[in-house]
């Protein structure tokens, strides 16, 4: 390596990340960037990940385009100091004959993610006034009266209601009180501005009346996993309808509870707590069948899975340690959750290692289903839409009509360890739960 030029390498972020593709570049050629500051966005087969820079300096080549899907350990940019000559650098497109001596490089930088934590946390550097980018033949520098570049500094559900406005942070001014993007800076923007949402929409190639999307990174990872498991488990879905008119009035009276400030308290979380119970009682639902070994693990923790819908495909995270959680830490959870798989921020750690999952189609009006078995796992329970209907009440011997919140719960499970006995005894604690919640939260 020239002496003052570092290459990073694209890394392998996940359990056996194999190549990954460039979603959008943070930086432009001739920004200085410092140790942990992002330089780019990568998707993998799992979700989008930011990397941070291993190195400080400023950004003399970006090597890959973004759309190019590239392999673990392909250079994707080049840091250094400025002025420094990159045209001997192994791989340069103006790269001499013959080979010149590498300098040693520079031990890489501790990077949030990758390494030890920092003592503590380290605001992404801005770039001076007077730092003006340079061109190159990878990244082109904005014109005086375009949006700046670089990394802007935003907290995380802020640069996801950006991306759902298509909203350039770039060119959005911070009023932050530490010169961030605030979230009342970028609904502003947006209310003025046209949106481009290029980041969530896939290229497409248009042909006649045809329009052709690429199968590639999450959607491709959720189709391959899919099909696995539906003709590698035998599935079998049972269901049942519940009156939850219980739930449904316990979580508007939690929403009052001190002990429950700031999370939004719903049915699911209600659903959550009564099948991390049920799965104590029925262990053989959290448990997984291994066919190479022809054994059942018992697995006697709860890493509890929510099925969410994103813009780049299903991803399923998981809570670990679910059953170890009280009540309002499992809802902070969940909200965390939900919040950062809506964002697309879901990192490969979080959804592996689950033992059981929820999937909550109730949102989009739908009633039940026949929810495919997450692999790894042996079954998943799909929570309908609650809705106000006749429902038969007894009360001191009598029965009456009366108007009720009622659902549908629809489990699937692995039929070969898990028989109808068993299945149907778990989903009928669950209903019972969610019918009386009373000893739940």
């Amino acid at each position: 390596m020239t002496a003052g030029v570092q290459e990073f390498k694209l890394p392998d972020v996940g359990e056996g990340l194999v190549e990954a593709e460039l979603v959008s570049w943070q930086v432009a050629v001739g920004d200085a960037v410092q140790i942990n500051d992002i330089v780019c966005e990568i998707e993998t087969a799992k979700s989008v990940v930011e990397l941070p820079s291993p190195y400080a300096g400023v950004v003399l080549e970006i090597l890959v385009p973004v759309g190019e899907t590239v392999s673990v350990g392909t250079p994707i940019i080049r840091i250094g100091q400025p002025g420094a000559d990159t045209s001997s650098v192994a791989g340069s497109p103006s790269e001499a004959s013959g080979a010149e001596t590498a300098a040693p490089e520079e031990p890489m930088g501790t990077l949030v993610g990758y390494g030890p934590k920092e003592a503590g946390s380290q605001r992404r550097a801005r770039r001076s006034a007077g730092a003006a980018p340079a061109g190159g033949s990878n990244g082109a520098a904005p014109s005086a009266t375009g949006p700046a570049t670089g990394p802007v500094p935003a907290k995380p559900p802020v640069r996801g209601l950006a991306r759902e406005l298509g909203v350039d942070l770039r060119s959005v001014t911070p009023t932050g009180p530490h010169g961030d993007v605030t979230r009342e800076d970028v609904t502003s923007y947006g209310s003025a501005a046209p949106a481009t949402r290029s980041y969530d929409v896939p290229p497409v190639t248009y042909t006649g009346r045809i329009t052709r999307e690429p199968i590639k990174g999450v959607r491709k990872m959720m189709g391959q996993a899919m099909v696995g498991s539906a003709f590698t488990i035998p599935h079998v879905t049972i269901w049942t309808t519940v009156d939850v008119t219980a739930t449904t009035q316990l979580c508007a009276r939690l929403r009052t509870e001190p002990a429950y400030d700031g999370v939004r308290v719903s049915p699911l979380l209600v659903l959550a707590r009564a099948c991390v119970e049920a799965l104590r009682r029925h262990p053989l639902l959290n448990a997984v069948w291994e066919e190479e070994a022809q054994e059942v693990v018992l697995r006697h923790y709860v890493n509890l899975g929510i099925a969410a819908a994103t813009p780049r495909g299903l991803v399923v995270p998981n809570i670990k340690d679910a059953d170890l959680l009280a009540a309002p830490d499992l809802g902070r959870a969940l909200n965390r959750l939900t919040d950062v798989a809506r964002e697309g921020r879901t990192q490969p750690a979080e959804q592996t290692g689950g033992t059981f999952t929820i999937t909550n189609i109730g949102p989009f009006g739908i009633e039940g289903g026949t929810p495919i078995i997450n692999p790894g796992e042996s079954a998943i329970l799909a929570f309908g839409a609650v809705r106000k209907q006749p429902w038969v009440v007894s009360s001191d011997g009598e029965d009456r009509l009366a108007i009720r919140d009622v659902c549908t719960l629809s489990l699937s499970f692995d039929h070969r360890h898990v028989d109808g006995a068993a299945g149907s005894a778990f989903l009928a604690d669950v209903a019972a739960a969610m019918a009386d919640p009373s000893g739940l939260v």
